[in-house]
């Protein structure tokens, strides 16, 4: 069966990989790679992360930019990919499209799938267009990116909330009317012990006139499973799934100063189950007697049913640009569309909290789906004004506004559960407790948002001396957020209606310095605030909590706004082949929102802690010692804490809230270096090596993972004939990971190469996050990366 499986997706990719080449093939026989040739041998990276365009070595502020030539070298395919070689960027893996950002060590700990009235706290955009959602970071495809640049620090003067920690851009290639361009990749891999996996991808490029030009870019990812599932719903690669879309954006140009590029984007992304890597499941464990004992392998999980993500992601938006005499005019409109469901197997769940309530064993086994459904409906719109040419004196002013609705919907679909509930707890529980939601369903909520924000931003700056440059900017905020909640089922508190409202207005200023000590070197210093919106927690599920946990968690039913300042210092170098980048930084945090999961209440609680900090420094090092080598070397060393220490009633300690322990998800240090070697082999060809190794320290899931005992787990729960009362041993902090890839390739020159590559050449089995249901009583596991994989990519670039 799985060789069928295996078979029929390497005919689905070859015949799409044919079928491309085929349409790509007119283009390619009348084209050069002359454009993508000279992108990559150049030493000078334009970024607009300061809203113009600049050398990325003039930036008054940390800022890292991986271009399309560093994601092809590196291999990348996701953010996460890209995170191990960007200083101070930290990427917390809950599988697909899920994983959260921070950077610096900003960070507010695991964010689940249910707490969609949390702000993101790293902000994204897709060129002008603003992207972010808390949690499901989107899974933008890399390909025929520009580059994707990394602004550390807080950019709420130019980028506005959720960029409290910083900003990240996926710049993308811009249609041109200068010529025909393009390319095409195709790659195939395999899995270790795994699947088999590939893409094909590819762009193009075409002028209509010297007016207007046209950029295609199509994509389809079939990624290969590597976690293996037991259980009734038990098969093999379970995680597997795929990516596919593509992007349209046309230029139109009436006249030299005038450029309007509308742009559609569509992608949808399907996986089969989630990269969880289980040690304990109430069903399936070393404890049990009167059901087989089970201790979990490497990469293994337990199923009862088959878990899916899916998320179909509309972007449309317009760029409009008017060069006046001296002034640039920008307009950027934006609307996007996002259906995302996360659907999971609650089994365990669901039976943990059947064994509470003293249901039967036959209650406690019924299959159980938890579905979350996420639909977006945002539109946001930029005007603004801005400064051209070389002058001393340079600014920008704008203004922004964004309306988005968010509907937040969980079902837990149990066959034959109410029966249960009936005969159990009386007859008519499950209808009395049901408000008008569907039976056999112990949990239902509709939670819809509105969130509207208005603001204005100005940043000007001036040259003395040719020597030092003075930059200050601000920006005013204006936000309204209204939630909705409506619940029912017995798990379910019935709230019917439910109304709040968190509103909000303050400034966020910036002040930069930079000083060209000459031509090579420049320093700089910066201080600038950052902010998050606050909000509401949800309604505690009461009725699944022990007593000490709703009295320790059941007051905590709003969260302030969060507020940073961050002060830096930096140095900028270049000279001779060698470019260096450093900083130091101290961050002093306010309010800082810090998520918990609330003990064996399946809910998540956002605390304020009133005071935190990061402090630390970054660097970047590249050279070119020989012809054709090439080095690279980034890193970071952190230090992030709570500064407070946040206690119950009773004077206890929540969470791991506690003055002096780390800030959650973040290591202390994190460092990549790589290498890349040319030679020629021909008049044309030549041979290219690349190794890379990335090392990511220790870093814990939530700050309960600190407080000891919290290592030493008894579920409470009979069940199999375990007791409940047997002690698990778990690690908590996770293990610090190293990941070693190679490549070798030939390029053929005319844009044509052809790249074996191994990805985790050591079989890392890295724990990236912890996975706990009610706190570890029902399942515990953790989210884990993929094993070594061998593959070869092909590219033809025009």
């Amino acid at each position: 069966m799985l060789a069928n499986q295996t078979a029929r997706r390497l005919a689905r990719l070859s015949a799409t990989t044919a079928l491309a080449a085929l349409l790509a093939a007119p283009v390619l026989a009348q084209t050069t790679d002359q454009g993508l040739a000279a992108a990559e041998d150049s030493d000078t990276i334009v970024v607009t992360a300061t809203k113009r365009a600049s050398d990325l070595q003039d930036v008054p502020f940390s800022i890292n930019a991986q271009t399309q030539a560093d994601i092809q070298r590196s291999g990348a395919t996701t953010i996460e990919d890209l995170s191990r070689n960007v200083a101070g960027l930290t990427i917390q893996n809950l599988g697909p499209g899920q994983s959260q950002v921070s950077i610096r060590g900003v960070s507010a700990g695991q964010i689940v799938r249910d707490q969609p009235g949390v702000k993101e706290q790293v902000g994204f955009y897709l060129d002008e267009s603003v992207i972010s959602l808390s949690l499901f970071t989107p899974d933008i495809d890399l390909f025929d990116l520009n580059r994707v640049e990394t602004l550390r620090g807080p950019q709420g003067t130019l980028f506005g909330s959720g960029s409290v920690g910083g900003t990240i851009r996926y710049i993308t290639n811009k249609p041109t009317t200068a010529s025909v361009e393009g390319q095409v990749e195709a790659d195939i891999n395999v899995i270790d012990k795994g699947g088999v996996g590939g893409s094909l991808k590819g762009a193009v490029n075409l002028p209509l006139g010297d007016k207007a030009a046209v950029r295609a870019v199509g994509y389809y990812t079939r990624y290969g499973g590597f976690i293996d599932a037991i259980g009734p719903a038990g098969k093999d690669d379970v995680n597997s799934g795929e990516r596919y879309g593509g992007r349209i954006a046309l230029l139109l140009q009436p006249s030299e100063n005038v450029k309007i590029t509308p742009r559609v984007l569509y992608q949808e992304v399907h996986t089969d189950g989630f990269n969880r890597q289980e040690i304990y499941n109430i069903f399936a464990n070393p404890f049990t007697t009167t059901r087989p004992a089970v201790t979990f392998k490497e990469r293994q999980q337990y199923l009862l049913l088959n878990e899916q993500f899916r998320d179909k992601t509309l972007i449309v938006d317009g760029t409009i640009e008017v060069d006046l005499d001296g002034v640039n005019v920008t307009s950027v409109s934006s609307y996007t569309d996002r259906d995302i469901l996360v659907s999971r197997d609650a089994s365990s769940l669901t039976g943990s909290v059947s064994l509470d309530l003293g249901f039967p064993a036959a209650a406690v086994t019924l299959p159980s789906n938890l579905r979350d459904t996420t639909k977006v409906k945002s539109f946001t719109q930029e005007l603004r004004l801005g400064s051209t040419g070389n002058g001393n004196f340079q600014w920008v002013v704008g203004a922004f506004y964004a309306n988005t609705d968010r509907d937040y919907d969980q079902r837990l679909p149990t066959p034959g559960y109410d029966a249960f509930t009936d005969a159990t707890l009386g007859a008519g529980t499950s209808a009395a407790v049901s408000n008008g939601f569907e039976v056999d369903s112990p949990f239902n909520s509709v939670l819809p948002y509105t969130l509207e924000q208005i603001s204005g931003f100005g940043e000007a700056s001036y040259r003395f001396f040719d020597k030092l440059t003075i930059t200050a900017g601000l920006r005013y905020y204006a936000y309204q957020e209204q939630r909705t909640i409506t619940s029912g089922g017995l798990f379910a508190n019935g709230d019917s209606g439910t109304r709040n409202k968190t509103t909000s207005t303050g400034i966020n200023p910036r002040f930069l310095a930079s000083y060209a000590l000459n031509d090579d070197v420049n320093v700089n210093v910066q201080a600038a605030k950052g902010f998050r919106l606050g909000g509401v927690n949800d309604p505690l599920n009461a009725n699944l909590c022990q007593g000490s946990d709703r009295e320790t968690f059941g007051s905590f039913q709003s969260f302030g706004d969060e507020t940073l300042w961050n002060y830096e210092a930096g140095i900028k170098a270049k000279s001779g082949g060698i470019t260096f980048n450093t900083a130091v930084f101290y961050t002093d945090i306010k309010n800082l929102q810090t998520t918990l999961d609330a003990g064996s209440c399946s809910s998540r609680i956002v605390f304020n802690v009133p005071k935190a900090h990061t402090v630390g420094v970054e660097f970047e090092l590249t050279a070119r010692p020989v012809e054709g080598l090439q080095l690279g070397v980034s890193g970071s060393v952190l230090d992030a804490k709570f500064d407070s220490t946040v206690t119950a009633g009773n004077g206890s300690v929540i969470g791991g809230i506690r003055d002096g322990n780390r800030l959650p998800t973040v290591p202390k240090f994190q460092i990549s270096a790589n290498a890349n070697y040319s030679f020629p082999i021909g008049e044309t060809a030549k041979i290219v090596l690349n190794a890379s190794v990335q090392h990511i320290g220790d870093r814990f899931t939530q700050p309960s993972d600190q407080e000891p005992p919290a290592s030493f787990f008894q579920s409470g729960l009979p069940f199999g004939g375990a007791t409940g009362s047997e002690v698990r041993n778990i690690t908590l902090k996770l293990p610090s990971y190293q990941l070693v890839n190679i490549s070798a390739a030939v390029d053929f020159g005319q844009g044509l190469s052809l790249t074996a590559y191994i990805n985790n050449l050591l079989d890392e089995n890295a724990l990236l996050s912890l996975d706990r249901e009610r706190g570890g009583r029902a399942r515990i596991g953790y989210a884990t990366n993929q094993p070594r994989t061998f593959g070869l990519t092909a590219r033809k670039a025009f």
